[in-house]
């Protein structure tokens, strides 16, 4: 299992590599995980970037390869590329951020609901200090 600091370094070139800001992909990680690649959510969101399984279905198959979210360079990737999805498909970076919390249908159609904005807020601040 990759220390704290190596997990750092991976999201960093991961979000590089695939064009997303790397201070927003840290920020969305430390929210969701603290950069804990062991962590696993009551809804079965797993790892650093606290992907369910559907999602990382979805970012499979836009990453051209099957990823395996029990692997932190996987998991990584995973969230990377949902978050290149929504940042290209939201408005703004806030309904981004809201995206990959409440989903982006949802956040388009509903609006956030107040926890997504708590939510939003938290990973502007962590954003703020990367």
């Amino acid at each position: 299992m990759p220390t704290r600091d190596q997990t750092r370094a991976m999201i960093i070139a991961t979000a590089r590599r695939h064009g997303v800001d790397p201070r927003l992909a840290l920020a969305v990680a430390w929210q969701e995980s603290g950069w804990n690649q062991r962590q696993v959510s009551v809804a079965n969101a797993i790892g650093v970037m606290q992907v369910i399984p559907s999602s990382g279905e979805w970012a499979s198959q836009m990453s051209g390869r099957r990823l395996n979210l029990m692997r932190t360079q996987d998991n990584i990737t995973a969230g990377v590329v949902i978050l290149r999805s929504l940042t290209r498909s939201a408005k703004n970076v806030d309904q981004a951020i809201a995206g990959y919390y409440q989903g982006l249908y949802s956040v388009q159609h509903h609006g956030m609901y107040a926890d997504t904005k708590v939510y939003v807020k938290a990973v502007k601040a962590h954003r703020a200090r990367f």
